[in-house]
């Protein structure tokens, strides 16, 4: 297969987000999927794009992405976040994982960060792999945190109402 590395751009979005949703489905996820490509173009190309994308390219066809965006470390300084490196199912075992990977690394380098992370799935052996036979380390003692939106709002209620109690309203 003879295919393309390149930056993505606005009309990408669409095929981009195909691929999101087919991560997602992957993954057993599809209803958590809720960007659009619209945001993703709002998000990506305008006066402060929230993250940068590569896509691989095959017959006009996006056949994969890697999306990343800066982050800071308190501990290395400046780090990129791989947010997602997908590549379509039909598409696999062609290179255009390692060709992604490059590319991100490559970025990386150039912007002199301290550090590129991700997270993969604990289920998720061939990724898993791939990402080891690169020299990634996998840190299996690590868990991922987060708040969803339903949760950020209930921990506000609940900062709001302390708040209130505390001030006797």
């Amino acid at each position: 297969m003879d295919f393309t590395i390149r930056d993505a751009r606005k009309e990408d979005m669409e095929q981009v987000i195909g691929l999101v949703r087919e991560l997602a489905d992957y993954e057993k996820e599809p209803h958590e999927v809720e960007v659009t490509s619209e945001d993703l173009v709002r998000d990506g190309f305008g006066k402060n794009p929230l993250f940068h994308c590569f896509v691989a390219e095959y017959a006009n066809q996006v056949m994969g992405i890697a999306l990343v965006y800066p982050r800071y470390s308190t501990w290395k300084g400046p780090v990129i976040h791989l947010e997602d490196l997908i590549i379509t199912e039909k598409a696999r075992g062609e290179g255009l994982g390692t060709a992604l990977l490059n590319e991100v690394v490559r970025y990386g380098y150039a912007l002199g960060v301290k550090r590129i992370c991700w997270e993969v799935l604990d289920w998720n052996d061939p990724a898993i792999s791939f990402y080891e036979s690169k020299g990634a380390r996998v840190m299996r003692d690590w868990d991922v945190v987060q708040l969803d939106e339903k949760g950020i709002e209930k921990y506000i209620d609940k900062i709001n109402s302390e708040e209130r109690l505390h001030e006797g309203i």
